[in-house]
């Protein structure tokens, strides 16, 4: 048990947020980790800086690798769901073409609307 006084109620949600605050923890420094050591744009002496900089501090430096490197970390996750997607259609045979034609049979069968057609047309194309 994290807190003295035996098995209360209150030293049992004590607990468990004390585990849950960890576990949060624990998942956003994989996060970081993973994102720190696939990024390309930094030198391996900037990487080296802010492992040690997580080691010396945890909490601290996730934060603050977050706060300073949000938008870049949403760019680079962004670009990999991307690269992830262009793979898999390869692999499965996805073709633009195809599912523009089974667009247009929806468009025609009334299926879907106009504004939706345009929209999917516009997602299918990127």
């Amino acid at each position: 048990m994290l807190f003295p006084g035996g098995f209360t109620f209150p030293n049992f949600l004590a607990d468990v947020f004390s585990i849950f605050i960890f576990v949060l923890w624990f998942w956003l420094l994989i996060t970081v980790f993973g994102d720190l050591f696939r990024r390309h744009d930094i030198s391996g002496w900037a990487k080296t800086i802010w492992v040690i900089a997580l080691i010396i501090f945890p909490y601290l430096g996730v934060f603050i690798y977050l706060i300073a490197q949000h938008r870049g970390m949403a760019e680079r996750q962004q670009q990999r769901a991307q690269q992830a997607r262009d793979e898999l259609r390869q692999v499965v045979g996805y073709s633009v073409a195809d599912e523009l034609e089974k667009l247009e049979r929806l468009k025609n069968s009334n299926t879907i609307s106009s504004v939706e057609y345009q929209r999917l047309r516009a997602r299918i194309v990127q």
